[in-house]
């Protein structure tokens, strides 16, 4: 046996053939091991680990004698041939079916894991949401391409002749393309969002002038899955997407506004506009979110009911919202303490030929403005989540 097998190991078809064997016991492995466990809740938990024992035991068995009648060892009668009648059998159409779907378990299993081994970075960035996008739309495609490759060659083994029936297909195809055409568009739609970057998986976006709005949850070649703020997830096929606002593209802005009073120091409320600014680019817990200094853009508006100041920051992508809530708390108690009314209502009512003016006022009982707030440390801290559009469909 020695000198047969001396002789036999030395050629690269029986290396191929032992390889191509192991591939398949392995497979076959898989495959009855998925099938024990659907039985197992049918199993008495004392069996379940003989069960497998015998079944790794049967497999490993079933290689040893196929790989013996692969490097031709007929000194070793009873696995020699043992592994022919093996052979034999796995050449019919059971035994090529029991094959195929192993494989494509296997293929299915492997796609998962290497998916999952996939991990984007936590931070934010352009990177992060390419390959969180990516990542999906790859092992979907992948997975397809299982699927279709495993069916036509279940189809072969059954004795289909796959050639005539991929030829009837491209016809019935071309007659069904005609009725498909949107579905063809969001494919391509969605190839262009993948190859331009446009937006991807984490991104929080506006759709079509503020139709639909909220972080992208899902994207694939056909559709884009959209998360509301209150939980709504909207699914849009990507041929219906006619224009796109992003909201977290490389950089964001906080318009940092304020309104106050006509009869308020327009200078002085510039003045805590420009220190609240300061103070929150200066923070130790919110300067790392600036990419630049805060632009003070002074007065923007008079409004009927009082006058706009208005500052800028530039921050970091999706930071804008709790940077723009912590900037309306600070700025509240700025105020407060700098004695600068923010307006309320004001109307006049005209009552008969002379008009009455009514003002609403507030009591002064002599309290603390500051009302013993701290302005550099939230009693909550703000969190990222992003604010509502104001015309969102919820």
């Amino acid at each position: 046996m020695l000198q047969e097998l001396s002789v036999q190991i030395v050629k690269p078809q029986v290396w191929v053939g032992l390889a191509l064997t192991a591939v398949a016991a392995y497979a076959i492995y898989r495959f009855g091991r998925l099938l024990i466990s659907t039985l197992e809740p049918h199993v008495p938990a004392r069996l379940r680990p003989a069960l497998n024992g015998l079944w790794a035991v049967v497999v490993i068995i079933g290689w040893l004698a196929v790989a013996t009648a692969v490097a031709y060892l007929p000194s070793v009668p009873v696995l020699f041939s043992l592994g022919r009648d093996i052979m034999d059998g796995f050449r019919h159409s059971a035994g090529q079916l029991v094959v195929v779907i192993a494989m494509a378990l296997i293929a299915w299993n492997l796609i998962g894991t290497l998916a999952q081994r996939i991990v984007a970075e936590q931070e934010f960035n352009r990177r992060s949401v390419r390959v969180q996008t990516l990542k999906g739309v790859v092992e979907s495609t992948l997975r397809v391409v299982v699927v279709i490759l495993s069916v036509i060659a279940g189809l072969q083994a059954l004795g289909v002749n796959a050639t005539s029936l991929l030829a009837g297909v491209s016809v019935l195809g071309l007659a069904v393309g005609f009725g498909a055409q949107s579905l063809i568009k969001d494919v391509f739609n969605g190839f262009f969002i993948l190859l331009e970057d446009q937006y991807g998986v984490g991104d929080v976006i506006t759709v079509n002038t503020g139709q639909l709005s909220g972080g992208v949850e899902r994207l694939n070649l056909r559709v884009t899955a959209l998360r509301a703020l209150d939980g709504t997830v909207h699914i849009i096929p990507n041929g219906q997407i006619a224009t796109v606002s992003v909201s977290s593209k490389d950089w964001s802005r906080v318009v940092a506004q304020v309104d106050v009073t006509y009869a308020a120091n327009i200078d002085d409320a510039l003045r805590v506009l420009e220190q609240v600014s300061t103070e929150i680019y200066e923070a130790d817990e919110w300067k790392h979110f600036f990419l630049e200094a805060p632009e003070q853009q002074g007065v923007t508006q008079l409004a009927p009911d009082g006058v706009t100041l208005r500052a800028l920051f530039k921050v970091q992508p999706k930071s804008q919202y709790a940077i723009g809530r912590e900037f309306n708390r600070r700025i509240k108690i700025a105020m407060d303490e700098a004695g600068i009314e923010i307006p309320f209502p004001q109307r006049s009512l005209n009552f008969g030929g002379s008009p009455i003016e009514i003002k609403l006022t507030r009591e002064d009982l002599g309290r603390d403005p500051r009302g013993g707030q701290d302005r550099d440390h939230a009693p909550v801290k703000p969190t990222l989540t992003r604010d509502p559009e104001e015309n969102e469909n919820t």
